[in-house]
């Protein structure tokens, strides 16, 4: 069998021989039979004898839709052949790569059991020593490091105070009468930063306040406490001011 590929190269001419027959010569050849005897596919096929692909091949070259169907045919089939033979070819796969491991890692069991041992060391300390030292602390009387500060009067100037590392103190407040119905009191450390806010409802009975500083950590220097009163609609005006000084036990 002649090579499709050439016919589906090669411009269509006549090559001689006018008797186009099938097997034989038994009936005529014309694109009808070609078609309904599925001769382009036998032939491309190579399913043909010698003489009926003969016979075929010298229709084809008179009938220009049987030339069209082996060109366009044998033109899908080398295509066919190249897209098969490329995807017949092997693929490296590519190697794997190494997960990291996330934070959900410690979960394992070769790093849970040691993490939940600890944690449980922890809470069985917390529970067995530090709660019960804070209630007898908090349980016993208590002599704390305090200073009077007097707003908006005569004092003996800036007072020091002397303290453990974050132990609590004292602070006796007088605010003198005035017609304010509450007062707030604000401490500033020695940055100028607010620590705390405190709003005091105003008494006629009453001029002194206690005011206990909770124990945090601090560093030693001049702390300022000011006093303001607040009116019923919210506005706020300072009363007075007065710093004190503040000593860190080493």
């Amino acid at each position: 069998m002649i090579n499709p590929v050439y016919f589906a190269l090669t411009p269509v001419k006549r090559l001689g021989g006018s008797g186009h027959y099938l097997s034989g010569g038994i009936s005529e050849m014309d694109h009808a039979v070609a078609v309904d005897r599925k001769m382009t596919e036998r032939y491309l096929l190579g399913e043909l004898d010698p003489q009926a692909s003969q016979e075929f091949e010298e229709h084809f070259f008179d009938c220009a839709d049987c030339a069209l169907d082996v060109r366009t045919a044998a033109l899908f089939i080398e295509h066919s052949k190249s897209s098969l033979a490329k995807e017949s070819e092997p693929v490296a796969a590519p190697s794997p790569v190494a997960s990291k491991p996330g934070w959900l890692a410690w979960l394992r069991p070769a790093f849970a059991a040691p993490v939940m041992a600890l944690l449980l060391a922890l809470i069985g300390y917390q529970n067995l020593v530090i709660y019960p030292r804070l209630q007898q602390t908090l349980a016993r009387p208590q002599v704390l490091p305090s200073a009077f500060l007097n707003i908006g009067g005569m004092g003996p100037g800036e007072q020091p105070i002397s303290i453990a590392p974050e132990q609590s103190f004292l602070l006796l407040v007088r605010i003198p009468p005035d017609s304010y119905p509450r007062h707030t009191a604000e401490l500033y450390n020695p940055a100028g930063k607010l620590e705390w806010l405190l709003t005091l409802l105003s008494s006629s009975t009453q001029e002194q306040w206690p005011l206990q500083v909770p124990g945090a950590k601090r560093e030693s220097g001049s702390y300022s406490l000011v006093v303001r009163g607040l009116t019923d609609n919210g506005e706020a005006k300072e009363v007075g001011r007065v710093t004190f000084e503040l000593q860190i036990q080493k």
